[in-house]
């Protein structure tokens, strides 16, 4: 966390990926117009991401999801299995939520996703977020796509093979807070309900995440729901 805090001190860096020329050029002409932003680079398909993503280290990804050749969940899970600390933060675009793609990308590791039809302001507010490591969307949003998704054995592109995390290195306090997390409480929520401090449940988080080796908050999100600490409809 502390290379990205130092990285955030200057412009924000971003890749933007997307096959579609007038979106990709719509979204670079964007962010290049935004004070504290800076345009790395951008890619048409995901094997050209990987090697941009390599070569410019951006803070931030704006990654299409459906793309011939390599899609955003290939090029994600790519990126960030070989990408030094910090690692980029992933933000899907999609044209649609309720999406198997996307939950394939959340559960490669991805931190995020943005309607392509959300205005610049929620746009560059995204990247902010993002970049600067803060939640993007409300986590109830999250919640809703993992339990559209998570009874599924695997979405396209999935992990079919992977195993799922052995929950039992967590503490008790750390299974804790994962499920309340997993149930779409922020990060102050769970604070209140566990007499805790917000300092307290990140690093309750921090440290659930890297037992687990995952990359996002989306990704705690689809572990909690995968391996039934959490259940699609369990009440919050």
């Amino acid at each position: 966390m502390t290379g990205r805090n130092d990285r955030m001190t200057g412009s924000i860096r971003v890749l933007v990926v997307d096959d579609q020329f007038l979106i990709r050029a719509g979204l670079v002409g964007l962010l290049r117009a935004a004070p504290g932003i800076e345009v790395v680079g951008e890619a048409g398909d995901g094997d050209e991401a990987v090697e941009l993503a390599a070569r410019t280290r951006p803070d931030v990804i704006l990654m299409d999801i459906r793309m011939p050749g390599m899609n955003g969940i290939a090029a994600t899970t790519e990126i960030l299995a070989h990408a030094p600390e910090p690692a980029p933060r992933v933000l899907v675009l999609t044209t649609f939520d309720l999406d198997e793609y996307v939950y394939g990308a959340l559960r490669a590791g991805a931190s995020g996703f943005l309607l392509k039809d959300s205005g610049p302001e929620r746009l560059l507010a995204a990247v902010a977020a993002v970049g600067c490591g803060d939640a993007l969307f409300a986590p109830s949003v999250t919640r809703r796509l993992v339990e559209a998704f998570a009874r599924q054995t695997a979405g396209p592109g999935g992990c079919d093979d992977e195993p799922l995390p052995d929950l039992a290195a967590l503490t008790l306090r750390e299974v804790e807070v994962l499920k309340l997390i997993a149930r779409g409480l922020t990060n102050a929520d769970i604070a209140e309900r566990l007499y805790i401090s917000e300092a307290t449940v990140k690093t309750h988080l921090n440290r659930t995440m890297s037992k687990l080796g995952l990359d996002s908050r989306a990704q705690a999100v689809v572990v909690a729901y995968e391996t039934g600490l959490v259940r699609p409809g369990a009440p919050g």
